[in-house]
This record gives structure tokens, sequence and C-alpha cells, in this order.
């Protein structure tokens, strides 16, 4: 049986998301310790109506009703230093108990240092791995030869390594049924790309002849990517082959949820629009719902409460990558034909919304919403572009 790990707990991983302690807990194979300065710093960060404040509250809401209890003897493999408390609480989570030891320190040697130095401490004290997301704090307790990690929940540190396109040479004489039983396409999860390179009768040589699919639920189905396009008739079509996948992707029946990332300007917003637009048209959306993320990364004066204006006016210029393909979008269609000239008249622009821009939205019933709201609300049958 693996050894237990002992961990504590620095402020930032529990704001990162509280689910993080049970993570950690791995069904009981982990001890999980906080410290006092932390729970005093979380009770700090309980007011507010933002994502770190909703998690602390969070936190103290996963706390049983009861109390705990006093633990006597060290649960670390060390004894209690002289003057410390440690307290034995549980956290719930959805029928798990997870026991979370907060250990208290009246007193530290030197009073004048930071929360990090203190909390470094008893890191050491209690030989416990200390487990932070602040990578300056990270690095002087390093320093400080603490052992000490960062939490990566879930995540890939090289995502680049992975291939979401396969190519298989195939005969095309022999049915489809060969590539589904092919050990390696078993091995793909579904909504993998495929090509299929039909090569000459009795032969290695390609005959240059491409057919393309997707791994669905567990089969290869093949798409006429261009017969997609063709049927669908989006405003603007895709030009290339990954446009063109990621489009039939996104109107696909069985697929509920796409993830795509490229380069700039590489089109990510704009065939997700027109695919929103397609299934809007033909019901099986209610309207499109664009969700974007309004908190800056370096400058604090261009967050939206410092932005001038209503509601409306200070959402537009984070909305601008929309706005941007909205009008794009309009003059295609403009340029199509007389009627559609016509019914889009009026300016166009990128943040104040103008006359063709708002009727366009009207007409594919286009909500906005920055991440903080969209917390909490309900989104039913949309098509939702979360960029």
């Amino acid at each position: 049986m693996p050894k237990k790990k002992q961990f504590l707990l620095d402020t930032s991983v529990i704001l990162d998301d509280p689910q993080n302690i049970l993570h950690l807990y791995q069904d009981g194979n982990n001890k999980i310790a906080v410290t006092n300065i932390v729970l005093a710093e979380l009770d700090k960060k309980k007011e507010g109506h933002t994502e770190t404040s909703f998690f602390a509250r969070e936190f103290f809401r996963l706390i049983a009703s009861d109390n705990g209890k006093p633990v006597k003897k060290s649960p670390f493999g060390v004894d209690i230093i002289d003057g410390d408390f440690i307290r034995e609480m549980y956290l719930k989570f959805d029928g798990v108990e997870v026991p979370l030891y907060v250990i208290y320190r009246p007193k530290y040697k030197d009073e004048q240092e930071s929360n990090d130095y203190k909390i470094g401490d008893i890191a050491k004290a209690y030989n416990l791995k200390l487990i932070t997301n602040d990578i300056a704090f990270k690095v002087r307790s390093l320093a400080r030869e603490i052992e000490v990690e960062s939490l990566y929940k879930d995540s890939e540190k090289n995502p680049t390594k992975y291939e979401f396109y396969h190519t298989y040479k195939i005969d095309p004489e022999k049915e489809l049924e060969d590539l589904n039983s092919d050990k390696n396409f078993q091995e793909l999860y579904d909504w993998n790309m495929i090509e299929l390179d039909e090569t000459l009768e009795k032969s290695d040589i390609e005959s240059g002849k491409k057919r393309f699919g997707l791994k669905v639920h567990g089969k290869f189905e093949e798409i006429e990517l261009d017969d997609i396009i063709q049927q669908t008739k989006p405003y603007i079509a895709p030009i290339n082959l990954e446009q063109k996948f990621f489009y039939s992707m996104l109107i696909h029946p069985a697929n509920q949820l796409t993830v795509c990332t490229g380069s700039t300007g590489s089109g990510k917003t704009l065939m997700a629009l027109q695919a929103g637009i397609y299934l809007q048209k033909q019901g099986i959306v209610d309207g499109i719902v664009y969700i974007r993320n309004t908190i800056t990364s370096v400058d604090k004066e261009a967050e939206l409460g410092f932005r001038k204006g209503d509601q409306n006016q200070k959402l537009g210029f984070f909305m601008y990558p929309l706005y941007a393909t909205i009008n794009y979008t309009i003059e295609k269609i403009r340029n199509d034909s007389w009627d559609n000239a016509q019914e889009y008249t009026g300016e166009v622009n990128g943040i104040d919304k103008k006359e063709a821009t708002d009727k366009f939205i009207a007409n594919h019933n286009i909500e906005m919403m920055d991440i903080a709201h969209a917390r909490g609300t309900t989104i039913s049958k949309k098509f939702v572009i979360f960029d």
C-alpha cells in the first residue's frame, strides 16, 4: 500500500477551487492540513462578488456543522510543537467526508515575517509538502529548502503531444469495417479527425483521392466536407481543411462541446458564429450566447468597471472580436445580393453598435455576457461561444 502523503495547503489552492482538497485527498490516501493563517486569509476574502470571494465562502460552507475535535497526538509522524494546537475538522463533498487538520500557532519566532514565511515554518516543522499556486511563494519556499509543489489538477503540461488528426491508407475495394476493426483506430477517442488516402489496387501507391470523416460513437463516419458547406450555405464559407472540419463538427447533431485552439485570425470566432447562425436558422437552437472574460491581466484601469458608459457600452470593448466578426459577415451578406444589402442598411461598428449591427444581432438572437454574470446562469437551447 502506498505511503500516505501529507500536504499543507496555501490559500491560493483553495481560492483556485475548494474541490482541489477532494482531489488531493485521493479517497483517503493522503492527509490535508491548513494553518490558522490560511483560515484568516480566507475569511477576509469572503466579501464581494468575485470568483475568489465565491470560493472562499464555498470553503466555509463545506465545513461540517460540528466543530471537529482537538488532536492530542500529531497525525504527521512528528511531535506537536510546544505551543501549537491541532484540530481535526471535516469537509463534506457530496457525501464524501474529508478530514482537514487545522494547525494553530499563536506565536511565531518572528512576528514581523510575512504570512507566507509563517506558513513555510509550519510546513518545515511537521514535514509537510507545501502546495501553492503562488509562483513567488513557491520560489521563496524552494530557497528555504521546503518541499513544495504547484497543483496542476486535470491539466496537461504538454498538450502539443496529442494528435487529433490521423491519416490511414485504405483499399477502395474494402469495406470501412476494416478500418473500424483496426487496432490503432480503436484506440482513438471519439471526435478524432480522420483522413483516408485511397491506394491503387494491389499496391501501396496513393491514388490521390482522399476521404474525410470523424470517429463518432466508436466508428468511422464519413463526412463530405464540401457538400456540407453547399447544403448549409454559411454566410462565410470555410476556406481551408481545418475550418471545414471545425464548422462540420460544430453543427454535427451528436456533438455537444468543441474546444478549439488556434492563432489570432485563424477564424475560430468567425466559423463558430457561422455554425451558430445555421443552427439558429434551423430551429435547433433558439439563439447564440457569446461569453467572454472581461478581466484583464495587467491593466486594472481597462477593467469593466473603469470604462465609461452603461453596461452595454462597457461590455462592448471586450466584445470587439464578436462585433468584428459580425461586421465582416454583414459586409459579405451585402455584397451577395441587393435584397441583403437593403435589409442590412446603415452603419456597422466594432464597439458602438450601429444600425446594421443591431439588426443582425436581433435577427439571429445574439446575446453577449461576461463570464462573471454567466456564473449560476442556466442557458438552455442556445449555441454558446465561450471565447
